[in-house]
């Protein structure tokens, strides 16, 4: 697995939609090589980012409970990320 997709299942609180979207897009940006998109590919990854973020909610409801957490915390709990991207502060 890519070192940079984040685990989602397990985390206490469970994963937001805000996690699952970046996550999403993450995964579009690595597979398809596409980093900066023009206009007309932006809006072919944004679509299929939304459709795999789907999935992925409805696959982590439907996933049994993990015995220990993810051995990371997600980026979009860091302080420091959230910080440089300009978001509020992560709150459980």
């Amino acid at each position: 697995m890519c070192r940079n997709i984040t685990e989602l299942r397990g985390l206490e609180p469970p994963a937001t939609s805000e996690e699952v979207d970046a996550a999403a897009l993450q995964f579009v940006r690595k597979v398809t090589g596409v980093t900066k998109p023009n206009v007309n590919v932006a809006a072919l990854m944004q679509q299929a980012a939304h459709d795999i973020a789907a999935i992925t909610t409805e696959l982590l409801a439907q996933l049994p409970d993990r015995r220990n957490p993810p051995k990371s915390v997600p980026p979009l709990r860091r302080p420091e990320v959230r910080k440089r991207l300009g978001l509020e502060p992560f709150t459980s």
